[in-house]
């Protein structure tokens, strides 16, 4: 690849995508679903034995601290609200999303899925030049603002935020009771 902001944005979404599926080796249905608080926001099964998240956006309040949310959650709010969220700004092709709260109830079937829109959506990337890469997006509500690149950019802060955040609870988890 001969285009340098290509392949530099390319290479860091690895590292991530490295570094996040290292620390989700492992992970159980318990530690998926795990609920460490009274009032977690997650995924739930729905009379049609689909599984789909509690809140999109989990509301907050100025009196009140931000909901926790289960692993599942955050697997499903970094692969499908994002990553293959933001698939639709990169080119006309972009996947039929059907029910967007869906998502599978087992560890092993969600990171196939996170796993599934990581490669879609880095490849949908890495068909980008760094001409295209640094334009702006054209379309949507990003129209005016962002480029390509500040749209990467975001997945990599949505990815590391949550991807954290999914390192700190395995860490709660595994400790309980000790």
């Amino acid at each position: 690849m001969t285009d340098p902001a290509t392949r530099d944005i390319l290479l860091t979404f690895e590292h991530a995508r490295s570094r996040l599926f290292g620390r989700l080796e492992g992970l159980t249905d318990a530690e998926y679903h795990w609920e460490p608080v009274s009032d977690c926001v997650g995924l739930r099964p729905g009379d049609d034995g689909v599984f789909r998240v509690d809140a999109v956006f989990p509301e907050s309040s100025p009196d009140a601290p931000d909901p926790v949310t289960t692993i599942a959650w955050r697997i499903w709010h970094i692969g499908n609200l994002c990553l293959r969220g933001y698939v639709i700004y990169f080119f006309d092709d972009a996947p039929e999303f059907g029910d967007r709260d869906a998502w599978p109830g087992t560890a092993k079937e969600g990171l196939q899925a996170l796993a599934e829109d990581w490669e879609h959506f880095t490849s949908r990337l890495a068909a980008l030049d760094d001409e295209r890469l640094l334009a702006p997006i054209g379309m949507g509500p990003a129209e005016s603002t962002y480029t390509y690149l500040k749209l990467a950019l975001h997945a990599l802060v949505e990815v590391s935020h949550h991807g954290g955040e999914i390192g700190l609870l395995r860490d709660l988890y595994i400790r309980q009771g000790v």
